[in-house]
């Protein structure tokens, strides 16, 4: 069956490493926070100008000073430290984060992505989605495999206004989990959620790709 958001977030934390600095976006990325492996030290970024973010506050004890970048309350930690967001930017912009985990309305094949902003639909702003996809050593989508009307979110081009051409390193859906070798190469099947067969996936997604699964 399909993975859930929490087993989504917890596949996406499976990528982490040890003293990597990551910056994760709105959504079900938000997620891998509580998922990071025990004893692992990985340093959560946000754009609005946060290094080391703590987990999520307990219902209760949330301070409304202390949000992330999609405004979610968090929490620090004794090695948190504060700056402007020009400063934030400043490190994303300058290669200083080593992943960026996303979430996506469309992948294309040639790994372009699509998140930011939906025509016709009000938009508060593109927030540090464009930076991030350019400035980040490596980037991960992690989105539903399909919309809500069934039609492919991974397709051969993406019919969304771009966040970044050929930027996408690995895409993790509720379906499965593809990876690029290098950002000149397709995409490669390389997981299936439990239950899930390369003929569900491939019925359900319009774009090229390459399977490395054990036959």
């Amino acid at each position: 069956m399909p993975w859930t958001r929490e087993q989504l977030a917890e596949r996406a934390a499976r990528e982490l490493r040890d003293g990597f600095y990551v910056n994760l976006g709105i959504g079900i990325p938000t997620l891998v926070a509580n998922y990071i492996p025990s004893g692992m030290k990985v340093v959560l970024q946000s754009e609005n100008g946060m290094l080391g973010m703590g987990p999520f506050p307990v219902e209760g004890e949330e301070d409304p000073d202390l949000i992330n970048a999609g405004k979610q309350t968090i929490t620090q930690l004794p090695m948190s430290s504060y700056f402007s967001s020009a400063d934030s930017f400043g490190m994303i912009r300058g290669g200083h984060i080593n992943l960026s985990v996303l979430g996506g309305m469309e992948v294309s094949e040639t790994g372009d992505i699509a998140n930011w902003m939906v025509p016709g639909k009000m938009v508060k702003g593109m927030g540090g989605a464009m930076d991030l996809v350019a400035g980040v050593k490596r980037v991960i989508v992690v989105m539903e495999h399909s919309a809500r009307d069934g039609s492919a979110k991974f397709k051969p081009k993406c019919e969304l206004p771009l966040t970044g051409a050929g930027v996408v390193d690995m895409l993790i859906t509720d379906l499965a989990v593809f990876e690029r070798k290098d950002r000149h190469a397709g995409f490669d099947l390389i997981e299936l959620a439990p239950g899930v067969s390369e003929a569900d996936v491939r019925a359900r997604t319009s774009a090229k790709f390459h399977s490395m699964l054990r036959k």
